[in-house]
């Protein structure tokens, strides 16, 4: 075997993404709220986009064009005519100060000076805003942590030591738990503290509130909620010490069994035990509740017909000065002022463009949708249809994988709630009669058959498999297994309602 060394040349073909159309492709699957942090980035990064809100007719460019609207650059100068006759050149600026001091020369040429700053009274208008802002801010919760420190000030510090107290508590997880083993605590605490003591820390550490802080299990934070007011405390005990199993797969003969407790007494036990905490530190936890915000609104007008608005609201208006192109016609402008003008006015419009290219895409492909799935808008979700994203392509023109992008993370407000895009697509299957019905439908068929069963005597999966046949729907019985799994239902044996 000869092995060669050389060059060559062969044809080959690549394909290749540009960046405007990479830029358009992340626009198009941004929601609302992430497409304003985009655009408020966009901002302040590129001087060359001013909100149309914030436009001044006094500053010379009433007529400013709007989102969307095409804008031809001017002529360029001759002289920058025979340096790039047809392209232009993009070259990053060498370094930050260059580019600084360039900006700082553009912004004496536009008259950016003195007399173009804030007012002193504008200035403290703005800082009083912020400081009532941040005085109507929700103050931070506080912690498990600090709660127990609080509760040490009452504390007999003669018999309790307080610090290695603070140690213990300093190694309590978000749920009130104590993962660490204590022997790893006594060897971390850097004094010369027995296991009995640190064990001692602990119980002394188990008596403060809330009751269950500082367990090492589920069972231990359960019986350390028990207290002499329980109601049938000694049966809570047994239960959470021997039968927790049992409970959680519904086997109550089994625990009747081997207590001899009647079924009622159980109950009531179960009763008790379902409204300990099993979680009592998660109450510290600040959990900041998620709101969603719609991308697309879907009404009924007067006529029976559903209408299609975006909600663009949230979106600043921005355009491109004709200032700054016509700083572009200065004959004296130096080449590389000239270019970071041209990049920074190309990085604007191709913004421009991709926010307008969104709308447009996300608003055909909500039209395409709505009208294949009026069924669930007229009469419930139960009336879905079956509906690929390729059908929605097809309609629209567009590539799937834009239909993809378009649905990605958006909500549409309908007069049936509020639904993820994506909530209108699925696969389905054919009914007894030959009829295509989505899965979202068999779904719904499902709940109503385990909502109206004899809960004394549920229905097995295999019941169900023969209960939606006779409805003509028919399915395997894995099928059943999965979606009633993922409808959050238990088994039979877990549903069964045993008698007292």
């Amino acid at each position: 075997m000869q092995l060669n060394l050389g060059t060559s040349m062969r044809p080959e073909m690549l394909q290749t993404i540009s960046p405007r159309m990479i830029q358009s492709m992340e626009i198009l699957q941004l929601p609302a709220m992430a497409l304003l942090e985009r655009v408020e980035h966009e901002l302040v990064e590129n001087p060359f986009l001013e909100r149309l809100d914030e436009a001044n007719p006094e500053d010379g460019y009433p007529n400013t064009p709007e989102l969307g609207q095409e804008i031809e650059p001017p002529e360029p100068a001759p002289e920058a005519a025979v340096e790039k006759p047809e392209t232009e050149l993009v070259i990053e600026p060498k370094s930050a100060e260059e580019d600084f001091e360039r900006m700082e020369a553009l912004s004496e040429d536009w008259g950016l000076n003195e007399e173009s700053r804030p007012s002193a009274n504008r200035v403290s208008e703005e800082m009083d805003k912020k400081h009532d802002a941040m005085a109507n801010m929700a103050a931070r919760p506080q912690s498990l942590q600090e709660f127990l420190t609080d509760q040490l000030a009452y504390v007999d510090t003669e018999i309790v030591n307080l610090d290695l107290l603070r140690y213990v508590i300093s190694h309590l997880d978000e749920r009130g738990y104590l993962p660490t083993p204590l022997e790893d605590i006594q060897r971390s605490y850097g004094q010369d503290v027995s296991l009995l003591q640190v064990e001692q820390a602990l119980e002394d550490l188990q008596g403060l509130e809330p009751l269950g802080v500082g367990a090492r299990s589920l069972e231990e934070c359960l019986l350390l909620q028990v207290t002499r007011e329980t109601p049938h405390r000694d049966v809570v005990r047994a239960l959470i010490s021997t039968h927790m199993e049992d409970i959680q797969h519904n086997r109550l003969n089994v625990i009747q069994k081997k207590t001899g407790y009647d079924m009622h007494t159980i109950h009531e036990a179960i009763e008790v035990l379902k409204h300990l905490n099993p979680k009592p530190g998660a109450q510290f936890v600040s959990n900041s509740t998620q709101y969603v915000v719609p991308d697309i609104i879907v009404e009924k007008n007067e006529h029976g017909e559903y209408e299609v608005r975006l909600v663009d609201d949230w979106t600043p208006r921005i355009y491109i000065s004709r200032r700054y192109f016509e700083l572009l016609r200065d004959k004296n402008l130096d080449q590389k002022t000239r270019e970071l003008l041209q990049r920074k006015i190309q990085s604007a419009k191709w913004l421009i463009d991709a926010i307008e290219q969104r709308r447009t895409t996300l608003m055909k492909v909500t039209k395409a949708i709505i009208k294949h799935q009026r069924a669930f808008l007229d009469q419930g979700p139960e009336h879905i249809e079956p509906l690929k994203m390729q059908q929605i392509a097809d309609v629209v023109g567009v590539h799937v994988t834009t239909v993809s992008r378009a649905v990605d993370d958006k909500w549409v407000q309908t007069p049936r709630g509020i639904f993820p895009l994506k909530r209108f697509f699925g696969g389905g299957t054919q009914t007894a009669s030959g009829e295509e019905v989505a899965w979202e439908t068999i779904k719904q068929k499902l709940l109503d058959i385990i909502g109206n069963e004899d809960k004394a005597n549920p229905l097995s999966d295999e019941d169900l498999v023969t209960k939606l046949s006779e409805s003509g729907y028919p399915v395997a019985r894995r099928t059943v297994t999965k979606y009633r799994k993922m409808l959050g239902i238990q088994s039979s044996r877990q549903r069964k309602v045993w008698a007292e």
